[in-house]
């Protein structure tokens, strides 16, 4: 009989989100040498189950969110009826860490840790007891950066149960070829020289920087995302002049194509809230540098300063400019940076090798924790 896995999440795609993608992907990696069952919110008052891949995955009704947070008033229940080996939770997840602390779930433990909670001093003081309790209880707690470890205070007390493993890409990022007509029509849009960023419309991502920095840069900048900067944004291109030269476009349904269409990433966010960037693996995995700032997490970690890409100090037009005018001027050298994160993203980042060490770490905690019960 397989060992029986819990996933706690927020959300499970469609919903999209670095957090969702890497669920799906560990889903999809290991559901062959677990069963798997998928707690998370719903974006309706109502309850839906789906199959994926061989897991179950209920979408728990959500009645709103505070702070981002999700309001799934049934996941207690959910989580005290369920018959598990291993539960494993997606932090920053306070709702999962009230379920845990009250359940009094003492099983197995696994927390991927893939952010702190940053600027929500109210969510972070209610918060701070359950998940202190629920990390107290993780057997292991995986930081997805050595950057992101050593910066983070939250994980400060526990930095002795805590392995590196970072997020993985899906052997499709490196297969999947978009249709050229649909590349084509992104080309004969915007221009030859495109620049791409990919992100939430908030101030931590830096786009307004890289607005300004476009002041400077001999191509056209496409930003896809939504969220509540937009309009901000889209005020300060009209103040700048740069009508012509940046678009924001909203939400795409395919990454892909513009990936295809454009010579470069760029990542310029400005704090640690931007805590890895799976962003920056679906650009490398389509061959192409990144642009991105020396902030304490895994973004600079991901793509190599050098030899990936650039890396550029956050918050400051001028050095994104010049990385990105650099890359633009120098065919060989933005060509034989996008091979190097090709081949980064694939020998470092793979999801089978990255779904390995997670299974890896569950296999070690459950013999320990058996080991300790004989």
């Amino acid at each position: 009989m397989k060992p029986r896995i819990l996933h706690l999440g927020k959300y499970f795609p469609p919903h999209m989100g670095g957090m969702e993608t890497h669920l799906q992907e560990l889903v999809d990696g290991t559901s062959d040498r677990y069963d798997l069952e998928v707690l998370v919110a719903n974006d309706y008052a109502t309850r839906q189950v789906d199959y994926v891949g061989g897991a179950k995955i209920t979408r728990m009704p959500t009645f709103g969110t505070v702070a981002s947070m999700p309001i799934t008033p049934t996941l207690l229940f959910d989580l005290s009826r369920s018959v598990v080996d291993l539960v494993h939770v997606h932090s920053p997840n306070p709702a999962s860490a009230f379920a845990i602390a009250v359940t009094g779930y003492r099983g197995p433990l696994v927390v991927t840790h893939h952010s702190d909670i940053l600027g929500r001093r109210h969510l972070y003081r209610a918060a701070a007891p359950f998940v202190g309790t629920m990390m107290q209880r993780a057997d292991a707690i995986i930081a997805t950066s050595q950057r992101y470890l050593e910066s983070s205070e939250e994980l400060r007390p526990y930095r002795e149960k805590c392995r590196v493993i970072p997020l993985g890409i899906g052997q499709h990022a490196f297969e999947s070829a978009p249709p050229h007509e649909e590349v084509q029509r992104i080309r004969n849009t915007f221009g030859p020289r495109l620049v791409l960023a990919v992100g939430r419309l908030v101030e931590y991502k830096g786009f307004a920087y890289l607005i300004r920095a476009m002041e400077h840069v001999g191509a056209t900048l496409v930003i896809i995302g939504s969220g509540p900067q937009a309009s901000s944004l889209s005020s300060l291109v009209n103040q700048l002049n740069l009508q012509d030269k940046v678009h924001l476009v909203g939400h795409v349904t395919e990454l892909g194509p513009y990936l295809a269409a454009t010579q470069m990433l760029v990542m310029p966010s400005v704090t640690r809230a931007e805590a890895f960037g799976m962003v920056q693996l679906e650009a490398m995995a389509a061959g192409l540098p990144v642009v991105n700032t020396d902030i304490p997490s895994a973004v600079p970690e991901v793509s190599v300063h050098g030899e990936t890409g650039l890396t550029v100090l956050p918050a400051d037009p001028v050095a994104l400019a010049g990385a990105i005018q650099t890359l633009l001027e120098n065919d060989e050298l933005r060509i034989q940076m996008g091979m190097a994160a090709r081949k980064r993203a694939q020998t470092y980042f793979g999801a089978d090798t990255i779904n390995e060490r997670v299974m890896e770490l569950y296999e070690d905690v459950l013999r320990k924790r058996s080991k300790s019960r004989g």
